[in-house]
């Protein structure tokens, strides 16, 4: 039996492996020792952090915030899958050396096939509550609005 974040690893694999945008992760390797090697970490260290928040200028926030938008729109429209990220936080936008935003951690993620199904329901809630959609908290309700409103 796999564990949950075995199982969460298998499925962000699977679906980074079939998107592609510039605002999304790509997977380059994989590495199960060692410390992690990013440029400019997350985007919750420049905004959680005093020091490193003055490095974001409203213009540099802003390009951050539409690159966020073109990977959500992408993962809801363009795709040829219909993906719901389920747990878009700032921990999970990554920042490339440029500080361009990359979406990453689909581990909750779930497809949907075509147009048709837009909004599901679980009966497990796992996200952090301070992003969570009133109707993902209450009822279980998932939906491309739940990611819009994390954003």
């Amino acid at each position: 039996m796999l564990t949950t974040s075995t199982e969460e690893f298998k499925t962000e694999v699977s679906f980074i492996s079939k998107l592609q945008h510039r605002n999304l992760v790509r997977i380059l390797g994989c590495c199960s020792e060692g410390e992690e090697n990013m440029h400019n970490k997350s985007l919750d260290y420049f905004i959680f952090d005093e020091s490193t928040s003055a490095v974001l200028s409203w213009a540099k926030r802003f390009t951050i915030i539409m690159g966020i938008a073109k990977g959500l729109l992408y993962l809801h429209h363009d795709s040829r899958l219909k993906i719901i990220h389920r747990d878009l936080k700032t921990s999970n936008i990554l920042l490339d050396e440029n500080l361009n935003a990359k979406i990453s951690d689909f581990g909750l993620a779930r497809m949907f096939e075509g147009d048709d199904q837009i909004t599901a329901r679980t009966d497990r809630v796992i996200v952090t509550y301070g992003y969570m959609a009133p109707e993902y908290a209450y009822d279980g309700k998932f939906s491309i609005k739940s990611d819009v409103f994390s954003l």
